[in-house]
C-alpha cells in the first residue's frame, strides 16, 4: 500500500467506522491519478487535461509542505475507485498567538455514489483534522443553495465570499447541486 499525503494517525476512528461497509477513508496517494481522483473531482468543476507526470508534480509540491495541506479520499474498496473527496488546507496566521485557521476546499463525491452520507463523512474528517493538528476555527466558502447542509454539518454562516479573478486565467464553472447536497465547499 503506497504512503498517503499525511499520516493516517490524523484520520477519525469515528468516521471511518460511519462510513458504508466497503468503503475507507484515506489521504491521498500519489497512485490516486490512476484511480479516479481528477475524475470524482470534475463533479464540482472543470479539472482539466492533466496528465500524471504534471499530477506527480503537483502532489510532490503539496508534499513538500507538510503541515498545509490535507487532501481526504473516500475509496470504494470493491472496485478500488475515489468515490469521494475533500480538501483541508491550513492558514498559519500571525494573528490570534500564532493561530491556524483551516479552509476546507473541494468537497466532492462521484454522481453514482451520491445519497450514501459520503459528503458529510468528508467533511466531519476535514474537521476533525484541523481541531487535531490545532486549528482554532475552519470555514468554507459554499452557494447559498449548499449552506443547509453545511450547517448540519456544524457551520454556520459568517460572512461574505468575494473574490477576483484575473485576466488571462480560465474561467472556471462550478457543477450543479447535487442530490444529497454535496456541492462545491469553493468550486471556483
Amino acid at each position: 500500500m503506497s504512503e498517503g499525503l499525511f499520516s493516517n494517525d490524523l484520520l477519525s476512528p469515528a468516521v471511518s467506522a460511519a462510513l458504508p461497509e466497503g468503503y475507507i477513508i484515506r489521504p491521498l496517494r500519489r497512485s490516486d491519478y490512476n484511480t479516479g481522483y481528477l475524475d470524482c473531482l470534475k463533479v464540482l468543476t472543470t479539472v482539466g487535461d492533466i496528465q500524471e507526470d504534471k499530477f506527480q508534480e503537483r502532489y510532490d509540491l503539496l508534499a513538500s509542505r507538510p503541515g498545509s495541506y490535507y487532501i481526504l479520499i473516500v475509496e470504494d474498496t470493491i472496485r478500488s475507485r475515489v468515490v469521494g473527496t475533500g480538501a483541508l488546507i491550513v492558514e498559519h496566521k500571525f494573528i490570534h498567538n500564532l493561530g491556524q485557521v483551516g479552509h476546507i476546499e473541494d468537497i466532492a463525491v462521484a454522481k453514482d455514489q451520491q445519497g450514501k452520507k459520503l459528503g458529510l463523512r468528508i467533511i466531519e474528517a476535514l474537521d476533525y483534522i484541523a481541531e487535531k493538528v490545532g486549528c482554532y476555527k475552519s470555514i468554507l466558502d459554499c452557494s447559498e443553495a449548499n449552506e443547509g447542509f453545511y450547517v448540519k454539518c456544524g457551520f454556520r454562516r459568517a460572512g461574505l465570499q468575494m473574490a477576483h479573478y484575473y485576466e488571462g486565467s480560465k474561467k472556471q464553472t462550478t457543477a450543479t447541486t447535487t442530490t444529497n447536497g454535496v456541492a462545491p465547499a469553493n468550486g471556483q
